[in-house]
C-alpha cells in the first residue's frame, strides 16, 4: 500500500520585515487578475468602453471581498460576530465564505451596470462567469496551501496527511473542487466561443448550476465546519438556492432570443 503524502507548507510564502505575504493571499489575487485579464479581452473584442474597466475591478473586489467576509461571519458564526461585531472588520485573521462573495459579486455588477448602459447586468454577469469559476479553483489552492477546509479521512492510502491539522490521511477536498471549477470554467469558455454570450443569463445559469452542483457533491468529502442536527453540510444548504436560481435563469434563457450588439453612451 502507498504511504499517503505529508502535506506541511507553509502557508506563509515570504515575509519583509513586519509584513508576511501568504500562500492564500496570493491565490486570491490570481483570481481577480484572472478576471481583469479575460475581461480586458472582452471587453476589447465585443467593442466595450475599456475605461468603464479600471472602476469594474473595483466594485468587484469590494463586493466579493466585503461579501464573502459577510457571509462567514452571518452563515458560519452568527452567534459570535452578531455579539462581537468589532470582529467582523478583522478580516486579516481569516474567514470568508465563497457563498457570500458570489452574492458581493453580483450586487457589484449590478452596481456597475446601473452606471455604465453600455455593459448591462447579464452581459457582465455571463462574461464574468468564465474566469470567475477559474478564480474559485485559484481560491481552492489557496486553502489547500493553508492546510483548511480539509476532507474527511481516508483508509486507502492515497489520501493527504496535513500535518498542521492531524497526522490522519485525508481526501484533498480543496483540489477536487479547484479541479471542478477549473472544469467548469472550461466547459463555459467552449459555450461562449459558440455563442453562449449573446443569449441573456446562459453562461450565468450554466455556472450556477455546474459550481452548485460539484460544491454540494463534494461536500460530502469535506469535514463539518458548523455543528448541526442533520447530516448535511452548511455549504450544500447555501449551494441549494444558488442551483435553483441557475435552473430558473436557464430556463429564462431558452425562452429569449440571443442579445443584439449594440452600444449605448456611457451615462454620468
Amino acid at each position: 500500500m502507498a504511504s499517503p503524502l505529508i502535506w506541511h507548507a507553509d502557508p506563509i510564502l515570504f515575509s519583509l520585515g513586519p509584513l508576511s505575504v501568504r500562500w492564500y493571499g496570493l491565490f486570491f489575487a490570481c483570481a481577480f487578475i484572472c478576471g481583469m485579464i479575460w475581461m480586458q479581452y472582452v471587453f476589447k473584442k465585443e467593442g466595450k468602453d475599456a475605461d468603464a474597466l479600471e472602476p469594474l475591478l473595483y466594485r468587484i473586489m469590494a463586493g466579493v471581498i466585503i461579501g464573502a467576509r459577510l457571509g462567514h461571519c452571518l452563515f458560519y458564526e452568527p452567534g459570535y460576530y452578531l455579539s462581537n461585531p468589532v470582529e467582523i472588520l478583522k478580516i486579516w485573521e481569516g474567514g470568508l465564505a465563497s457563498h457570500g462573495g458570489i452574492l458581493g459579486l453580483f450586487i457589484a455588477l449590478y452596481v456597475h451596470s446601473r452606471k455604465y448602459e453600455e455593459t448591462p447586468f447579464f452581459w457582465l454577469a455571463d462574461h464574468l462567469m468564465v474566469a470567475g469559476c477559474m478564480g474559485a479553483a485559484f481560491i481552492r489552492l489557496g486553502n489547500f496551501f493553508n492546510s483548511e477546509l480539509v476532507g474527511i479521512p481516508v483508509k486507502s492510502g492515497w489520501g493527504i496527511v496535513f500535518s498542521r491539522v492531524d497526522m490522519i490521511p485525508r481526501h484533498p477536498v480543496q483540489l477536487y473542487e479547484s479541479m471542478a471549477y477549473a472544469t467548469c470554467s472550461l466547459l463555459l469558455f467552449l459555450a461562449w466561443k459558440k455563442g453562449a454570450g449573446q443569449i441573456p443569463f446562459r453562461l450565468t445559469a450554466i455556472a450556477l448550476i455546474l459550481a452548485a452542483t460539484a460544491r454540494i457533491l463534494l461536500e460530502i468529502f469535506k469535514t463539518q465546519q458548523t455543528a448541526f442536527a442533520f447530516p448535511v453540510h452548511m455549504g450544500q444548504l447555501l449551494s441549494l438556492p444558488f442551483l435553483f436560481c441557475g435552473i430558473l435563469l436557464y430556463l429564462y434563457s431558452r425562452k429569449n432570443p440571443p442579445a443584439t450588439r449594440h452600444r449605448h453612451k456611457k451615462t454620468q
